[in-house]
């Protein structure tokens, strides 16, 4: 009778514990980036900087940890300042919610034109905390960053009420004043960042960003070339998402071949995932099943062949890329060293993305999070 109990007692607990677990299963930590750009007329050099380096901070961003995680990235984009742009809504588009499809990301950006306009940073900012999902994870890594170069006080929205709703929210704001940094403190961008225990930053967006060359990066660009050759796509979205991979290569390399250097690393990072629309990275996720697959979506010379045959393919698939990413890895390193020499002899001068970067790490240890 005890023995009957305890299994009892054993059963009932496990029981319970699976149910708990069904309910409250365990959040994947995020590090989640709103990014707003002012998009008026003086904001071209901000808007190609910003194109030129979002593969850098992906980069960095994917070496990050917290709690032996790696955690994923989610970036949202908005504009602000465009006389383009609906009166009703204070000049602001949400462009892209949250997202971690880095190429739609990038299509996005390059999306972007600059206009005249009333910059209101008080209201872009609240705009992002009501539209965007930032969740209720402790752990979870939530940043604005805004760029412009007007005022920080214009618009009937007061900035301050903003940053009370940001700490309300746990969200951090970040100022990247485009000009002058005495004249951002004057313009109130860098108490705009204090109220939430934010970073103020000044850049000059026009600059020409000098991109370092090594000499690592021509075998970089083949192997990207190689890369792309693994992917499979499928579903009713498959090749038109294909389709933007190779418009962002180009995209980048209409920039400088050191975009295209500095993506072909990102496609080689953990955070690059398409398991939407490709049969490499979907097959490692869960409720996976080639049963499902309509044939018909899939390129032609596949269409034929079983899911046995398919399976073996994608395998083979696999194995290529994981031995092309292994190699830009290595070549990237040896890459990063070399670029680092040469801009410190350089004295390179702060930029957005080395701006953006300094912050993200800096707040990311107030959490834990490790490089």
């Amino acid at each position: 009778m005890k023995n009957h109990m305890n299994i009892l007692i054993l059963t009932l607990t496990l029981t319970t514990y699976l149910a708990t677990a069904m309910n409250h299963p365990e959040k994947k930590n995020t590090i989640k980036i709103a990014l707003l750009l002012d998009t008026s007329n003086s904001m071209d050099g901000l808007i190609n900087q910003a194109k030129t380096q979002l593969w850098e901070i992906v980069n960095e961003l994917s070496y990050a940890k917290c709690e032996n995680q790696n955690p994923d990235l989610q970036i949202a984009l908005y504009e602000y300042g465009n006389d383009n742009l609906s009166s009703k809504e204070g000049y602001i588009r949400q462009v892209i919610g949250f997202s971690s499809d880095l190429d739609e990301i990038s299509e996005k950006l390059f999306s972007l034109d600059t206009n005249g306009g009333n910059e209101f940073c008080g209201q872009v900012i609240l705009t992002s905390l009501k539209q965007l999902d930032w969740g209720h994870n402790k752990n979870d890594l939530k940043l604005i960053f805004i760029a412009g170069n007007e005022p920080f006080t214009q618009g009937k929205i007061n900035y301050k009420d903003a940053a009370t709703q940001a700490n309300e929210q746990g969200v951090t704001i970040n100022t990247i004043f485009c000009g002058n940094y005495q004249n951002g403190i004057y313009g109130k961008w860098q108490n705009g960042a204090q109220l939430t225990d934010g970073d103020y930053m000044a850049i000059d967006h026009n600059k020409a960003i000098v991109q370092i060359a090594s000499p690592y990066d021509d075998i970089i660009i083949q192997l990207n070339a190689q890369l792309n050759d693994t992917y499979i796509y499928y579903g009713s979205q498959g090749r038109s998402k294909m389709k933007l991979q190779t418009a962002q290569d180009t995209n980048a390399a209409q920039l400088d071949e050191v975009v295209v250097v500095k993506r072909a690393v990102s496609k080689s990072s953990r955070i690059y995932k398409n398991a939407g629309w490709d049969l490499v990275d979907a097959e490692k996720e869960k409720g996976f099943s080639y049963k499902n697959i309509d044939k018909k979506s899939l390129p032609k010379y596949l269409q034929g062949k079983s899911s046995v045959e398919l399976k073996a393919y994608v395998a083979q698939q696999r194995k290529k890329r994981k031995e092309i990413q292994e190699k830009i890895n290595t070549l990237n390193a040896k890459r990063v060293a070399y670029v680092a020499k040469k801009r410190k002899e350089a004295g390179a001068s702060k930029s957005l993305d080395k701006a953006m970067i300094e912050a993200i790490k800096k707040q990311a240890k107030r959490k834990n999070y490790v490089w």
